[in-house]
């Protein structure tokens, strides 16, 4: 990495937004210039950054002139506005909204699992959802191994998910609810604090999420296998930060657990984490702030010879969100494909 690249963050004062921008500084990515872009109502925020502050600027037609990497943590109508504009500039734009990952000329990418799909971009490519990308870096280092039939699986997704509001919201609940006041909703349809829902995206005619749909169709994707059969059932829970899943998995043939542990240990993005005398097992407290995603709990499906069920914790902001864009820009450099010889036409 020693050719320096100028980034823009979209969405600098959100919470993935400031991840990226710590990330950046920490993980010393090339940078020749950095460029921090929000809505209007942000103009003018100072963030700091390698001992200065770098004051947040409105979006404009000239904002990504010269701009070789775009970071967009923005909701997915503003993605879809803005990312013409930077690669028609030139910038390879790497989305953290959901607006571009089933297009089948965006790469989806999880870089554990899928790196060479990069060589592919015309522009975009798209970050897959958090609950996908953490239980993509756990499972598919056994799928490479031995084929996965069949995922179920189970979330339990943290106030994090839905942005800072959301965090702040669920903490000004638990003071209220402790001081004897009725709780008020506002990012949530209905309190969080000592309570949890069925995750409330809209549904379809079957009953399923937006979030399960996701984990559905972006695992078969990033997977590179339709065959893959997927269910999930997503739940929002009372916790701050990193999201957890219960994972069971049907293989081709039956899969040792203890295989299945010593595969993790040395699985890129995987720290295994199981203490089974004194039942410690991935927690979300212990994912927080962490670039791994933590794994336990792995034994056999006792109801299926060819199963297996885990466990797992990842922080949803970072691996599940801003880790997973920085590594893509990352995997751009290494392999020297941040340009594109044939941008994608957006309509």
């Amino acid at each position: 990495m020693s050719k320096p690249y100028r980034v823009a963050i979209l969405g600098a004062t959100g919470a993935v937004g400031k991840e990226l921008l710590e990330l950046l500084e920490h993980r010393n990515f090339p940078l020749a210039d950095l460029k921090l872009l929000a809505s209007t109502r942000s103009v003018g925020i100072k963030l700091p950054f390698q001992g200065e502050n770098l004051t947040v600027e409105a979006v404009s037609e000239s904002s990504f002139d010269g701009v070789d990497i775009v970071l967009a943590s923005a909701g997915g109508s503003t993605s879809k506005a803005i990312a013409p504009k930077a690669i028609r500039s030139g910038a390879v734009f790497i989305d953290n909204s959901s607006a571009f990952r089933m297009n089948p000329e965006v790469p989806l990418i999880v870089p554990e699992v899928n790196p060479g799909a990069a060589h592919d971009h015309k522009g975009i490519i798209a970050n897959p959802n958090c609950t996908t990308i953490l239980m993509a870096v756990a499972v598919y280092p056994l799928h490479k191994i031995k084929k996965i039939k069949r995922i179920v699986a189970a979330t339990y997704q943290s106030a994090s998910g839905a942005g800072a509001k959301a965090m702040a919201e669920v903490q000004a609940q638990a003071s209220a609810i402790l001081s004897g006041q009725q709780p008020k909703t506002s990012v949530f349809p209905y309190p969080l604090a000592f309570n949890l829902f069925p995750h409330n995206t809209p549904l379809n005619d079957m009953g399923y999420c937006e979030e399960e749909m996701k984990m559905v169709n972006e695992t078969r994707k990033i997977f590179a296998s339709q065959e893959i059969r997927v269910t999930a059932t997503c739940v929002r829970v009372p916790v701050l930060r990193a999201h957890s899943e219960a994972i069971n998995l049907e293989f081709e043939e039956p899969f040792d657990p203890d295989e299945a542990r010593e595969i993790l240990k040395s699985a890129p993005g995987v720290k295994l984490v199981e203490d089974w005398q004194a039942n410690y097992f991935p927690m979300p407290i212990d994912a927080t702030g962490r670039d791994e995603v933590l794994v336990g709990r792995i034994r056999q499906d006792i109801s299926l010879q060819s199963g297996l069920e885990l466990w797992l914790c990842g922080d949803q902001i970072r691996k599940g969100a801003a880790l997973n864009a920085i590594q893509i820009a990352e995997l751009l450099v290494e392999k020297n494909i941040v340009k594109s010889s044939d941008a994608l036409v957006l309509t």
